[in-house]
């Protein structure tokens, strides 16, 4: 299998027990366990999943996550949700709410950077150079809407430089969010699609079906970044949680997921 995140499996185990002996020393520590509700941009909600069962299992805190497009997210916010915390797919809506004052200045910082993958379930689809994008009669193409979605916005720039955007036009189907988009693909209703690595990768390795790892010069950067929320200005769980995630141990898992 290919080796996405270049994190061995014993390495990732090793990591994960790190993270939850730094979590353990938060609880000994006599903090109050409390919940902590997250917006989380679509696709980190699975990487979200395996670190927040540790951080609860481990500190007494319980996470309540909500996963949807970054754009709809910040509607959301911007309407009263009573999110804690924001973990964006992008850098430009953290840094807006902030200056709106539904932030807590100071506290954003870019938790991970993503990768962008043309991923196909079938193991001989996609070939490593991308080079099946140019090859016609291979079906519907999803990619999530550039408008809302950071990887959609990471995809067209890539179709874009690549010369490729008005050939392939007429062949994509559009998702609302990165997770959407995967589950055209998953679910055979696209044959190809663009997301996020974290979505098919684990420990380092893609779990299935066959990719392309759109190279970093073809699109800038996918800097996600996450934000204490007013709403958990107050809230210990929430400021735990981002602690936990700037832990080294944390960034380790985040790229067994595909992440750098």
């Amino acid at each position: 299998m290919k080796v996405l995140g270049g994190v061995s499996q014993r390495a990732y185990r090793r990591c994960l027990r790190a993270l939850l002996l730094l979590a353990g020393m938060a609880a000994a520590s006599g903090a109050t366990a409390a919940e902590v509700k997250v917006a989380v941009a679509a696709n980190f909600s699975k990487p979200l999943q395996t670190i927040a069962a540790a951080f609860e299992r481990a500190t007494g805190h319980r996470v309540s996550m909500t996963a949807a497009s970054t754009g709809k997210l910040y509607a959301q916010i911007r309407n009263g949700a009573p999110f804690a915390v924001f973990l964006a797919a992008e850098t430009t809506t953290p840094a807006r709410l902030e200056a709106e004052g539904l932030g807590v200045p100071g506290s954003r910082f870019t938790y991970a950077t993503g990768t962008l993958l043309l991923w196909s379930p079938d193991p001989a689809a996609v070939d490593a150079e991308g080079q099946v994008l140019r090859q016609p009669g291979r079906g519907k193409i999803a990619l999530a809407h550039s408008r809302l979605a950071p990887y959609g916005h990471a995809a067209a720039e890539a179709l874009t430089a690549l010369g490729l955007w008005e050939t392939l036009t007429p062949r994509f189907v559009w998702g609302e969010n990165v997770g959407q988009t995967y589950q055209f693909v998953a679910s055979g209703n696209a044959a190809l699609g663009f997301i996020s690595a974290s979505q098919v990768t684990l420990n380092g390795r893609l779990q299935h079906g066959s990719a392309w790892s759109v190279p970093q010069h073809l699109y800038t950067p996918i800097h996600q970044d996450a934000l204490l929320l007013q709403a958990g200005a107050d809230n210990p769980a929430a400021k735990a949680l981002l602690r936990f995630l700037r832990e080294p141990a944390a960034r380790a898992i985040l790229n067994s997921y595909g992440y750098r």
